[in-house]
């Protein structure tokens, strides 16, 4: 097996070099930007190795996975470090596990699993922090919500107990042009600045606003920074090509 040297860490800190260029080229502080290295498919080992170089957020797709690999970390002591971010499609049969694994869900975009998650969420866990999943490319085959709906849903979501609505996230069609990918990532960003202004400050006794835009990964982390990305969520880039 190749060092850490050689390998995670190594990737790791090429993948926050990018991030830090791109938020220097945008005018940006390299801070405001957190990395969610996407850890599906890939072992608790190379896990635990991106932890030792001192990642803590990580995404995961598919819930029985995730759940192997959190107890299996929990055996090497580094597990309460970690906050967890699933970003796969939810099932509704599956919110009650979600809401008792996850610190965040990015991928909700049905009030009726917000409203389950909301439920469902442990007393004396902390808020579940959620994002609402936007199909910005109006692709079929992606779930999101439609731009045109999200002012109604972020209001229904914003109101429900034990969840933290903190912003939204999107995987735009691919493309290997700058130029598209800026475009879609320059609508988000519009549709962003609209539910903050829709939303406003938090209640009282709500500590967070509406402050988190998910978008970029290993092939556009540069395009969704320059628009104004908060969170990027970065898996070939750090682990490598998944078989």
């Amino acid at each position: 097996m190749a060092s850490l040297d050689t390998n995670t860490q190594a990737r790791l800190r090429l993948v926050r070099e990018r991030i830090a260029q791109a938020a220097h080229a945008a005018g940006r502080d390299p801070d405001e930007i957190c990395l969610v290295a996407v850890s599906k498919t890939f072992g608790p080992a190379l896990v635990q190795e991106a932890i030792a170089a001192g990642q803590t957020r990580f995404g995961e797709n598919y819930l029985q996975e995730a759940r192997v690999k959190m107890g299996e970390l929990a055996r090497f002591g580094s597990h309460e470090a970690v906050q967890w971010h699933f970003i796969g499609p939810i099932q509704s049969n599956k919110t009650r596990e979600l809401a008792e694994s996850f610190d965040w869900i990015q991928s909700v975009d049905r009030l009726k699993d917000a409203q389950r998650l909301s439920r469902q969420r442990p007393q004396g866990r902390p808020d579940l922090q959620i994002l609402l999943q936007v199909n910005i490319s109006g692709e079929s085959s992606k779930r999101g919500v439609p731009p045109q709906e999200l002012a109604r849903l972020a209001l229904e979501m914003a109101a429900l107990p034990r969840l933290r609505l903190r912003g939204l996230m999107a995987i735009p069609e691919p493309s290997p042009d700058p130029v598209r990918q800026r475009a879609a990532f320059a609508g988000m960003r519009r549709l962003f600045e609209r539910m903050r202004e829709q939303l406003g400050e938090p209640a009282p006794g709500r500590s967070a606003a509406v402050d988190t835009l998910s978008m970029g990964m290993s092939a556009d982390l540069e395009a969704a920074i320059a628009e104004g990305s908060t969170m990027v969520r970065i898996g070939t880039a750090i682990f490598g090509a998944r078989t």
